[in-house]
């Protein structure tokens, strides 16, 4: 399916909010995906990614998820630099506010006409941890994570009970999460503590274990894993389909 992109920058509480929209290019009604990038922004491997979801019949938002801590259209690097910035812009933005943009873009998309009421959420690394935020949104039906980084950890500023995982409870859609068994962010213990956190609860979920390192899915760099990519995004597909259809 051909795409078209754009961007938009979006009110919200904590100020204006850079917000990459990619989407097919013909006239019609399509499910909107909340798309939360790593710590870098709209890289060029995120937006392609996005511009994937997208061709197969998604309106995809990208937020600057830094909007706050950082001039408007800022990309960081994937060096030490952009990796030192993007951790502490992460330890720097209390957790709270991601739930205002997710208000925001919702609130945004729902005026488009392009939009059909089917809301889901996918992101990776911190994106991942994002998405699982987004999903505490009761609008929310479906959610992807790929490996979701400190669900296990107090990293990203939290008051009490507003921890991510403190919130299960307000999760109503359905989860996807995917993880690399090589992925040195997120240990083994912290896997099964995850895990059995959310089998303790009544939330419907998938989850899956690849022999892959953290950031498989990026296309770029040595880690990158093209045939694992491959068959996670034709998962993530048919697992929003299937949301969206019932």
């Amino acid at each position: 399916m051909l795409i078209k992109s754009h961007h938009i920058d979006i009110d919200t509480p904590t100020g204006k909010m850079r917000t990459y929209v990619h989407q097919p290019a013909q006239i019609g009604k399509f499910p909107t995906i909340l798309f939360y990038s790593e710590i870098f922004q709209q890289t060029g491997p995120i937006l392609r990614a996005a511009q994937i979801v997208a061709s197969h019949g998604y309106n995809v938002l990208v937020p600057e998820v830094f909007h706050e801590l950082n001039p408007i259209g800022t990309v960081l690097g994937y060096d030490d630099a952009g990796r030192d910035k993007g951790n502490a812009d992460k330890a720097n933005k209390d957790v709270e506010s991601y739930d205002s943009d997710n208000d925001a873009l919702i609130n945004w998309a729902k005026e488009q006409d392009w939009h059909n009421g089917n809301f889901g959420a996918m992101g990776f690394c911190i994106g991942g941890h994002l998405a699982f935020r987004a999903a505490l949104n009761k609008n929310i039906k479906a959610t992807a994570c790929f490996y979701a980084t400190d669900l296990h950890t107090t990293i990203i500023p939290n008051k009490p009970g507003q921890h991510s995982m403190e919130r299960l409870k307000d999760i109503s859609g359905e989860l996807l999460m995917i993880w690399g068994k090589q992925d040195t962010h997120v240990s083994t213990e912290a896997l099964s503590e995850i895990r059995q956190k959310l089998l303790s609860t009544d939330i419907t979920f998938e989850w899956h274990e690849f022999n892959a390192q953290h950031a498989f899915m990026r296309d770029e760099g040595d880690r990158y894993d093209a045939e694992l990519a491959s068959i996670c995004y034709e998962m993530s597909f048919r697992f929003f389909t299937r949301n969206f259809s019932a």
